[in-house]
């Protein structure tokens, strides 16, 4: 049985469409990330799932039961919000066990759950604190906390760690990552940071205009992405795209000549026509894993952006500007001129028009 299931999914504000014909099976257990840039339809989504919004057209189910039409609370979910959302004037113990004494659970059964949830999340010495005494990442930790007590099987996720700063956003990661393989529960998380995504997934959705345009694992979504959109989406720096010709299995562009030897075309892709090629900044040899590329060129360094661990450069390739990463260590300046060399077997090709994969 699937954890939770959407069938054909519309939802409409007035004459706007914000999701359309949806459909999407989450399996039990798994940690699925919706992410997309801002207005594209994820937290909406998970709206729909939790029952905060009602859907216009299609089916919701929950662990088998249709849930369209049922209250978030008899949907057997717990929620973690962009905003702490904790009530003030209660300390952590209480707004962990809030919810539990509205919905008369034995004070018991109440103690239990708050133990469990403490200890896993580790905020036990902060039980008689008020959320004012604690830091942001505490009070996150308590927001998850307060979803975790209510011993349900599937948790939504919308941005938590949105409002912290880099290094606490790090570190929660892990731990939501930890939280994870330890109760195995289904999971559904909403972000827009795609380094999220990658490290936390075990299936991204990527949206655009309340679409799902490619659905697949961390590793697919990041070496054969499915279209243009995503494969500019993600990475950091994005994919360098090179408009250009394929004849007869060789990718033209300006001064530059690509056999696309070991690259696997689609089922039925075009052999000719008007494409762009994509390469991934990682994916453009430089030094030693020169020795392995189809063809190497020479170009003339524009900017040098040296970020630690790597060294990313621009330099003119094929009529534009593109990225390369470089090993941290490579001494290199503006002006300089060095060898670079493409690995046609990690390239993607894209029709023009279309923007499909080929």
């Amino acid at each position: 049985m699937h954890s939770v299931e959407i069938k054909n999914l519309d939802l409409h504000f007035g004459a706007v469409k914000v999701l359309q014909d949806l459909n999407l099976t989450i399996a039990r257990g798994e940690f699925l990330v919706l992410l997309g840039s801002s207005g594209c339809g994820k937290s909406t989504l998970l709206n729909c799932i939790a029952g905060l919004l009602d859907v216009t057209a299609g089916q919701i189910f929950i662990n088998g039961a249709n849930v369209t039409w049922a209250e978030p609370s008899d949907r057997g979910i717990g929620m973690v919000f962009q905003s702490y959302a904790l009530y003030p004037q209660m300390t952590v113990e209480g707004n962990l066990s809030f919810g539990l004494k509205n919905a008369r659970l034995p004070r018991d059964e109440i103690a239990r759950r708050v133990a469990r949830a403490a200890e896993i999340l580790q905020i036990e010495p902060l039980l008689k604190r008020k959320p004012a005494a604690l830091s942001g990442g505490q009070r996150q930790r308590v927001a998850i906390g307060r979803a975790l007590v209510r011993d349900v099987d599937v948790f939504l996720f919308d941005e938590p760690l949105s409002n912290l700063d880099a290094k606490l956003r790090a570190d929660l990661r892990v731990e939501i990552k930890h939280l994870h393989q330890q109760l195995k529960n289904t999971m559904i998380y909403v972000t827009h940071d795609q380094v999220e995504a990658m490290t936390l997934a075990d299936r991204i959705a990527i949206m655009k205009d309340g679409k799902i345009m490619q659905l697949g694992s961390p590793h697919e979504i990041y070496n054969l992405p499915q279209n243009r959109y995503v494969a500019d989406f993600i990475g950091s720096p994005s994919m360098n795209f090179i408009d250009g010709r394929l004849e007869s299995g060789v990718f033209r562009a300006a001064g530059i000549d690509i056999p696309m030897t070991g690259y696997d075309f689609r089922a039925g892709a075009a052999s000719d026509g008007k494409v762009v090629i994509g390469l991934r900044p990682e994916h453009i040899a430089t030094g030693d894993a020169l020795a392995s590329a189809a063809i190497r060129t020479r170009v003339k360094v524009d900017i040098v952006e040296p970020t630690g661990s790597d060294t990313l450069i621009f330099a003119p390739l094929g009529g534009t500007s593109v990225h390369v990463r470089m090993d941290g260590q490579t001494r290199v300046n503006p002006g300089d001129e060095i060898e670079i060399g493409i690995l046609p077997g990690r390239a993607s090709l894209f029709d023009r028009d279309t923007e499909l994969r080929l």
